[in-house]
């Protein structure tokens, strides 16, 4: 597998202090630049930015079926290495995320097996976490 190039995504947030704290301290993404209106973040090698945006009155997130449970549409995420996968699932639990979908394996024993989990940040924005013990299967249909 070639090297991937970092990707950049910008989210809306209606609380930036709140999301600030969240991204920084409780997913330990480093701080980047900022402003009165935005930070920049290294979320596992790419860059994150948080944008204020004045709360929506509608901010229901739609979701589809996949593996039997339902998944929050839009979501971003990072496809992390398995052992960083466990790692990290283990912080987020002792520190009291509340996940949408708890870190468990979908796809066990079929193609494209893989380890994920699903959760909300302070704003709303539904975040994916997901690590393949192949990673050659990252594409694998």
């Amino acid at each position: 597998m070639n090297k991937l190039a970092p990707f950049h995504v910008a989210i809306p947030v209606h609380n930036l202090t709140e999301c600030r704290n969240f991204y920084r301290d409780v997913l330990n993404c480093e701080e980047g630049r900022s402003s009165d209106h935005w930070v920049d973040f290294n979320l596992f090698g790419h860059q994150l930015v948080i944008h204020y945006k004045a709360k929506s009155a509608t901010s229901d997130l739609h979701h589809n079926a996949v593996d039997g449970k339902e998944v929050p549409v839009p979501h971003y995420g990072v496809v992390l290495p398995w052992e960083t996968f466990q790692s990290f699932s283990e912080e987020l639990k002792s520190k009291g995320i509340q996940f949408i979908i708890e870190p468990y394996i979908r796809f066990e024993g079929q193609v494209g097996e893989q380890a994920t989990m699903f959760f909300k940040d302070p704003a709303g924005n539904a975040l994916e976490f997901k690590a393949f013990k192949d990673a050659g299967q990252l594409f694998a249909n």
